[in-house]
């Protein structure tokens, strides 16, 4: 706010109007400056705060979830080994064991892709209106086509219908030296699983005909499977055969599951997972510590020399962050879901109760992994059984919700904050305005007082000059 007041001294007066105006006005503001100015600096230092206090809760929330992932398990007691991975892959479960186990891959299992007659007009060809009958094995799916279809229009109707997008059915147009041709493939694998066409003539395709080979050479009006009818994959576990629909084999070998890739021999070795367990855990105990150590950070004092508190953190004094630790420091002292592993002492994890961070131990993380066999069980303690809430993750997470939700406690302060600093502007600018009114006000007063000083000055010389006239002519 730039000032009315002019420097100088009153031409009547010869006081320092700019001065005395300045003091005055400065006077009477400052207490309610200062009390403005105090409550500016805490609000902003707590809407810092808190949202560093958010972005460490959120840090951790991440962790926590990346953790409990149940499609990426994080705590498998097992871990599996290929020695060639581009032939297929492993995946030990918590109920598998050690061993080994040599895989021969003889073929894959595949999945049904079927053609239509080919179509000279193209994609545009007209196709009559009627019922599309599209079978899958034992499942059956109609479509209504009408009046005015094409070929391209079929195509959309069939990867437009939900329960054929639900069961991987698909379709799409491929032009060859014969025309354009309805090809529908799925992702359903296994013998028994080809598709048949029905129900409209230039559409019919019976899917347990093989075209496009060496003795069925593709044709105009060749229609069915494209090369060869969906297979079962065919392999081998040491030397015993098997087949499966599918190219992910899971009840072969308890606890084991395999993903075939290509045809070839692998070895697949199982063997006790400690070292995923260790990283895991270890990523556990260092967001839990970064989220302890953070909110430390932002409640405690600088202390000087003699450790008396000089500078104030963001938060000292605050409630909120002690709450915060109290909930996430809960779940760690419960007893966890596991029937050997119900603490989290036994695999070596203990609070500092100085400084309220986690150690891990590894001495004790390897004696418990492999002295009491305790690696089949981290899972439980951590994620808990399917579909439960019972894992220390989904607990911690929990007992965390009521702060770091949607319209928790930290959304709730960041509002009630920004609300205070909204008001210390508005109180702000209302004692600006009163500044700015109040230096008008003085200025016009003193500088009236000094035109009246100078006129009064004025006279004061007139009276005088007279009066110096009139002795002047009496001596003379």
């Amino acid at each position: 706010m730039a000032s009315p007041i002019q420097p100088g001294s009153g031409l009547g007066s010869g006081l320092n109007i700019s001065s005395i105006v300045t003091a005055l006005v400065d006077a009477d503001k400052a207490a309610k400056q200062g009390q403005i100015d105090r409550g500016t600096t805490s609000n902003t230092a707590s809407i810092s705060g808190i949202g560093t206090l958010k972005s460490l809760m959120a840090a951790f929330n991440k962790t926590l979830t990346d953790l409990g992932s149940t499609t990426n398990s994080q705590f498998l007691g097992y871990a599996a080994t290929t020695s060639s991975a581009s032939v297929l892959g492993a995946t030990a479960s918590n109920t598998a064991v050690n061993g080994n186990y040599v895989v021969n891959v003889k073929n894959l299992a595949t999945a049904s892709k079927v053609t239509s007659a080919a179509f000279s007009g193209g994609s545009t060809s007209a196709i009559m209106a009627g019922t599309l009958s599209i079978k899958q094995g034992t499942s059956t799916y109609n479509l209504d086509i009408k009046a005015g279809a094409t070929l391209q229009s079929v195509r959309d109707s069939i990867n437009a219908d939900a329960s054929l997008k639900s069961a991987g059915v698909s379709a799409n147009i491929v032009t060859d030296s014969f025309g354009s041709r309805l090809v529908l493939g799925s992702t359903t694998t296994g013998k028994g699983s080809d598709i048949s066409v029905s129900g409209i003539p230039e559409l019919a395709i019976d899917g347990s005909k093989v075209v496009g080979t060496d003795s069925s050479p593709m044709a105009a009006t060749s229609a069915g499977a494209i090369g060869a009818l969906a297979i079962d994959a065919n392999i081998t576990i040491d030397g015993m055969a098997l087949t499966s629909k599918s190219n992910t084999v899971d009840k072969a070998v308890s606890g084991l599951t395999l993903s075939l890739v290509a045809t070839g021999t692998s070895t697949v070795t199982v063997a006790s997972n400690n070292d995923g367990l260790k990283t895991s855990i270890q990523k556990f105990v260092d967001a839990y510590n970064a989220l302890a150590n953070g909110i430390t950070s932002l409640t405690k004092a600088t202390l000087d020399s003699d450790g008396n508190p000089t500078v104030a953190a963001a938060l000292t004094g605050d409630a909120l962050p002690r709450s915060i630790l109290s909930a996430i420091r809960g779940p760690l002292s419960e007893t966890g879901a596991g029937d050997k592993l119900t603490v989290l002492a036994q695999l070596g994890i203990t609070t500092d109760q100085k400084t309220g961070a986690l150690n891990f131990d590894s001495t004790k993380f390897t004696a418990a992994m492999n002295d009491k066999k305790l690696g089949g069980e981290v899972q439980k303690m951590f994620v808990g059984d399917a579909g439960s809430d019972n894992g220390l993750l989904k607990r911690m997470q929990k007992a965390l919700s009521p702060f770091s939700d949607a319209g928790g406690v930290l959304d709730q302060r960041t509002t009630s904050l920004n609300k205070t600093k909204t008001k210390l502007t508005n109180d702000q600018a209302a004692l600006d305005r009163r500044v700015e009114t109040l230096t008008s006000v003085l200025t016009k007063k003193y500088n009236d007082m000094d035109t009246l000083v100078g006129k009064l000055k004025a006279t004061a010389s007139n009276i005088t000059s007279m009066f110096d006239a009139m002795t002047a002519q009496q001596k003379g």
